[in-house]
C-alpha cells in the first residue's frame, strides 16, 4: 500500500530538525537571488489596541520604507474559524482597512487587501494540508488554547489554519515575517513545509525569516500577568485606538500597579508599574532606564497620568483619522481592490509553477 504524503513528506523531512533558528541570516535552498519580500496579515475582528499598534503596526510602517515588497493582508478567511456576523465582518474589513491607513500604512508603498479576494491563499492551502500531518498541528499551542473556547471542539478551519497561515506566506515567496513571541512556533511550520515542498517537488520556495519585535509584550492595565487583548471582558484593561483622550485618562488612572510608590522597571517583581514603563519606552523611543532616571521623584499614580498623555499624543491622530477614513468606504474598497489586483499579478504565476509541479497542469 502506498503511502500518504504527508507520511511519505515526515519520512523525508522530520519538523523542526532541520530549523537553525528564526534570527539566522545564512540562505538556504530555495532562496537563492530572490528579491527580499515582507508578508504579514492580521484578522479584522474587533479595533486594534494599543498592544497591536506596539507589536505589530507602528513596525509594520517602518518596514514598508525598508522592502521595496511588503503585503498586508486582512485575514478575513482566518477570522472565520470562530463564528462572524456576516454583516460585522463586513464593516470589520473596511474598518481594519481604515485603521491600517491612519496608522501609517501607505497604498503606493505597500499592498493591502483582503485575503478571501485573493483565491490562491485557500488553494495553495489545500496543496500545503497534504503536506502536514495532524499530530504536528495537534501540538501548536492556539489550538490548544482556542478549542477550549469551543467545548474542545473546534472546527476543521480552526485546527488546519496553520496550513492557511503558511500559505499565505509562501503564496508570495516571502522572504521574511514580522511575528511576536506567540507566532514563532507557526512560523517553524511555514519553513518546515517549504523545505518540505522544496525536498519533494525541487527547489521552489525561499525558506522565509522572521523578523522579530524588539518592543516589549505590553500587558492588560487590569491584570498585568496576561497580555493585553481585544477579548478581555474588562473594560479598563485594553485600550484600542479609537478611544477618546477622556477614556484613555480613566484606564490608565485605574491601571494596576502595586503598594510601591517610585517608579521602576523590574518585570518579574512589579509587573503594573514596568508595562507602564515598556508601553511609555515603545512610543516615546526613550530607554527604561532613561525613563527611571526622569521619573524620580514621582509617585506612580503620577507617573500613570504621564503615560496616559504620551498614548494619547500618539494615538489621537490615528483616532481622528480612522474616524475620516470610515466616512470614505468607496476610497477604503478601491485600496482594497486595487491591493488586491496586486497581489493577484504576484499570487498567480507562484501557484501556477506549484501546480505544475504537483502535477495538476
Amino acid at each position: 500500500m502506498a503511502l500518504p504524503l504527508w507520511r511519505r513528506a515526515a519520512l523525508l523531512y522530520r519538523p523542526g530538525s532541520g530549523c537553525r533558528g528564526l534570527r539566522e541570516s545564512g540562505k538556504e535552498r530555495g532562496d537563492k537571488d530572490i528579491e527580499p519580500r515582507v508578508f504579514s496579515g492580521i484578522q479584522p475582528t474587533g479595533i486594534p489596541h494599543l498592544g497591536n499598534y506596539i507589536g505589530a503596526l507602528q513596525s509594520w510602517v517602518q518596514l514598508q520604507e525598508q522592502y521595496n515588497t511588503v503585503l498586508y493582508s486582512i485575514a478575513d478567511l482566518h477570522s472565520i474559524t470562530v463564528p462572524q456576523d456576516p454583516g460585522t465582518l463586513r464593516a470589520s474589513i473596511l474598518d481594519m482597512a481604515a485603521c491600517l491607513l491612519a496608522c501609517g500604512i501607505n497604498p503606493s508603498k505597500s499592498c493591502i487587501f483582503q485575503q478571501s479576494q485573493v483565491t490562491e491563499h485557500a488553494e495553495l492551502a489545500w496543496i500545503l494540508s497534504c503536506l502536514t500531518s495532524m499530530p504536528r498541528l495537534r501540538h501548536l499551542p492556539q489550538w490548544k488554547v482556542k478549542s477550549q473556547t469551543q467545548r474542545n471542539e473546534g472546527s476543521v478551519g480552526l485546527f488546519t489554519y496553520p496550513v492557511l497561515q503558511a500559505a499565505d506566506i509562501l503564496l508570495y515567496r516571502s522572504t521574511h515575517v514580522p511575528v511576536g513571541d506567540d507566532q514563532v512556533q507557526h512560523l517553524e511550520l511555514t519553513q518546515d513545509t517549504a523545505r518540505l515542498f522544496n525536498r519533494i517537488y525541487g527547489d521552489f520556495f525561499p525558506i522565509p525569516r522572521a523578523i522579530m519585535s524588539t518592543s516589549k509584550k505590553i500587558r492588560s492595565l487590569r491584570d498585568p500577568s496576561s497580555k493585553m487583548s481585544k477579548s478581555d471582558p474588562q473594560k479598563l484593561a485594553t485600550v484600542r485606538l479609537t478611544d477618546t483622550p477622556e477614556e484613555i485618562v480613566v484606564k490608565f488612572k485605574k491601571a494596576v500597579t502595586d503598594f510601591t510608590s517610585e517608579v521602576t522597571y523590574d518585570p518579574e517583581g512589579r509587573p503594573g508599574v514596568s508595562n507602564l514603563v515598556a508601553i511609555d519606552s515603545a512610543l516615546t523611543g526613550r530607554g527604561t532606564e532613561e525613563i527611571v532616571q526622569q521619573s524620580r521623584g514621582m509617585d506612580t499614580s503620577q507617573y500613570k497620568l504621564t503615560v496616559a498623555q504620551v498614548v494619547i499624543h500618539k494615538l489621537s491622530p490615528i483616532r481622528e483619522e480612522m474616524q475620516r477614513l470610515q466616512r470614505e468606504q468607496s476610497y477604503l474598497r478601491e485600496v482594497l481592490y486595487q491591493g488586491a489586483q496586486r497581489a493577484q499579478e504576484m499570487a498567480a504565476p507562484v501557484y501556477d509553477s506549484v501546480a505544475r509541479m504537483v502535477g495538476f497542469r
